[in-house]
């Protein structure tokens, strides 16, 4: 009888340790996600920023050379600023798209410990 409860107590604290071991993968994994969030929402706030200035410049450069030029060359300034703003945006566009395709890094830290965690668990030959 008591090699069955030294069995039993074995695998109680076996199935413990694996419990733990889930439970810190899991905190690890509700990490990530909440520091890719706060990464994320940076971002979005300082790239908000950077946009709005950025297009507040632009509009008064723009103004700034319509109004120089308006006795002799307003059209042909405009028409070159469009252009400019046209190709900008397209550049921007392709960016967009190239990030969009790259793979994600969220969760590699998890996913490479739970490796680790199965190769550790697996049986030795």
């Amino acid at each position: 009888m008591a090699e069955s409860t030294g069995l039993m107590e074995s695998l109680k604290r076996m199935a413990g340790t694996l419990l733990v071991i889930l439970q810190t993968r899991l905190e690890l994994l509700s990490n990530e996600m909440e520091e890719e969030r706060l990464r994320i929402g940076q971002m979005l706030l300082y790239g908000s920023v950077a946009l709005l200035f950025f297009g507040l410049s632009i509009v008064i450069l723009t103004a700034f050379f319509v109004v120089l030029f308006w006795d002799s060359h307003r059209l042909l300034v405009l028409g070159g600023f469009t252009a400019l703003y046209f190709v900008a945006g397209l550049l921007a566009w392709s960016a967009l798209r190239r990030v969009a395709r790259e793979k994600s890094k969220l969760f590699s830290d998890s996913l490479a410990e739970l490796a680790d965690d199965r190769n550790w668990l697996a049986p030795r030959p």
